[in-house]
């Protein structure tokens, strides 16, 4: 067996810089887990289908257990962990999470956040339908879609400067 060699990875993950030096062949997922210790980022599936792993790159949802942690040499990484202001305020997603009931056991919970920001960046005041599309690479294991479309509905108005009330009528 040959020994590979490893390589070293400057990544800038939640707004800090880390250098590691890692096998060719780690996933990004693994990186983020295991040499940075940020756990919220789940592995689900592993082949790209169920989206517990989708984090933003570069301002791109990208789900990290189809990109090796080399791949992300140089770019800006945000986890779920770095949703959330530094004072602990929830960003908006997470409050409407939180207020619509928009997690059920929680697993999909991470992937959906972090796509969801991503989606409201590209497109700031998405119709329900939109908002099915833009998810539709994450998977709910307990179906809980209509809470999730909710709790993006309830985001969009509040980052909009709407209630999600006024938003609703």
């Amino acid at each position: 067996m040959s020994q590979i060699d490893n390589v070293a990875v400057t990544v800038t993950v939640n707004g800090k810089k880390h250098q590691r030096f890692v096998e060719p062949r780690t996933l990004l997922v693994h990186f983020l887990r295991e040499d940075l210790a940020l756990t919220g980022t789940h592995i689900g599936c592993e082949t790209s289908h169920c989206g517990a792993c989708t984090v933003e790159i570069d301002g791109v949802s990208v789900k990290s257990c189809t990109m090796f942690a080399v791949q992300a040499n140089g770019a800006s990484v945000t986890t779920v962990e770095g949703l959330a202001q530094p004072d602990g305020t929830l960003h908006a997603l997470q409050e409407g999470f939180r207020q619509c009931h928009g997690l059920q056991c929680g697993f999909c919970t991470p992937g959906m956040l972090m796509r969801a920001k991503v989606l409201l960046a590209e497109n700031p005041d998405p119709t329900e339908a939109e908002i099915r599309a833009g998810i539709s690479g994450n998977l709910c294991r307990c179906t809980g879609y209509q809470n999730i479309v909710k709790a993006i509905q309830y985001a969009a108005a509040k980052l909009n400067g709407r209630t999600y009330q006024e938003a609703a009528e």
